[in-house]
């Protein structure tokens, strides 16, 4: 099997043999998580029952890097489905500063995401969590059953789902392991109605397989312009995804694109000033009509100011807008999406396109970090005693 004109030994000797097989593999993934929860659900609901049971819960959906950028995607999910408080709140901003997070009387539940669960951070959070607040509860959505997150000991209430053996990439930019995660978490957030759900899944999977399979040459090729730096653009759910996406290029290409993110309207705050002409201009555009007028607008207001080199985005469905070079249209029939899934599709194209600029730049895309200052799991993080 290919995978984009590929063989397995072909990408094995480039050192991009795991980063292609994870990121063209997710939405048999995505399927199989899908069910994981649906098996689980009995035992997941009986958890976050007690722990919504407590009327002035607060949830807090924490995680490192990547992990971290799901929360962003996922609060609009927790506030309105689980009808409680949700913050997202990195763990490297808990073990640093849990006073302006935590509140000792407020019982919490504590959502914790992570791949490996051993960077420093993941066990020191839920552990400070635990000595602030009286009362704790941790749900820890993670890809590792072996490691150190999964294992926590703690006399709170503890709730483990780990992911498919698959999401638990080997390479070092998450890829399965993020979308694998974030769906996890969003289909959790909805618990109740999760058999309704298949049907935005089958969407999911069709247009996952439309940017994998169709698309893949257009990102190829835009991969091959020469951009210097890249801006990605999402509002609301999408904003995480914007954060990610600049993540995933600069982390693949070892720092050589310098990236930027932003919402629509909080780019035309001086952001916009970054844009020159070796710039790629990258938009997550929502589904939403009334969030698109907004984006549609600052597409418009792109042609005042430095023109980027390249402007391209992905969107579920609509015309060609103007100023754009290029849109990967996701729906070939005006399918609807439900706007909250839309982080867990909308990634791939940074996936994709860091993956071919790191070849392009005759990196290998396993392990883009030559000088070896990012690593899969972060080391030489001090955890000291926490003080309150």
């Amino acid at each position: 099997m290919k995978i984009w004109n590929y063989t397995a030994e072909e990408l094995q000797q480039l050192g991009a043999f795991y980063t292609a097989a994870e990121i063209y593999g997710q939405p048999g993934l995505w399927r199989k998580v899908f069910e994981k929860v649906s098996s689980e659900k009995k035992s997941i609901s009986a958890f976050l029952q007690k722990a919504s049971n407590h009327q002035c819960l607060r949830v807090v959906l924490t995680g490192a890097g990547t992990s971290a950028y799901i929360g962003l995607s996922l609060t609009g999910v927790y506030s309105r489905h689980v009808k409680k408080f949700t913050v997202a709140v990195p763990t490297t901003d808990l073990v640093t500063h849990a006073h302006d997070y935590l509140d000792r009387q407020t019982p919490t539940l504590l959502v914790s995401f992570a791949r490996s669960g051993n960077s420093p951070e993941s066990v020191a959070a839920a552990t400070i969590t635990d000595k602030y607040c009286d009362t704790v509860y941790h749900l820890i959505i993670t890809c590792d059953a072996t490691g150190a997150l999964a294992n926590f000991v703690t006399s709170s209430e503890k709730h483990v789902f780990v992911l498919p053996a698959e999401a638990n990439d080997q390479s070092l930019a998450m890829t399965g392991s993020y979308t694998g995660m974030l769906l996890a978490g969003l289909l959790i957030g909805r618990l109740p109605e999760l058999e309704t759900l298949g049907g935005q899944l089958t969407l999911l999977e069709k247009y996952a397989d439309k940017l994998l399979n169709t698309y893949w040459e257009n990102i190829s090729k835009l991969a091959k312009t020469e951009f210097h730096r890249a801006v990605f653009l999402g509002s609301g759910p999408l904003y995480g995804t914007a954060i990610e996406s600049q993540l995933k290029l600069q982390e693949l290409t070892d720092g050589i694109i310098v990236c930027k993110h932003d919402s629509f309207l909080g780019f035309r705050h001086g952001p916009k000033a970054v844009v020159d002409c070796k710039t790629l201009v990258f938009f997550l555009f929502s589904n939403s009509r009334y969030v698109l007028q907004y984006e549609r607008d600052l597409v418009n207001a792109m042609g005042n100011g430095h023109k980027a080199l390249y402007q391209s985005g992905v969107m579920e469905s609509g015309e060609k807008l103007p100023n754009l070079d290029q849109v990967l249209i996701l729906s070939d029939n005006g399918n609807h999406l439900e706007e909250e899934f839309l982080p867990v599709v909308s990634i791939l194209p940074a996936q994709m396109l860091g993956f071919f600029k790191s070849l392009h730049l005759g990196l290998s895309p396993d392990w883009p970090s030559v000088s070896g200052a990012i690593s899969r799991v972060v080391k030489g993080v001090n955890i000291y005693p926490f003080e309150q």
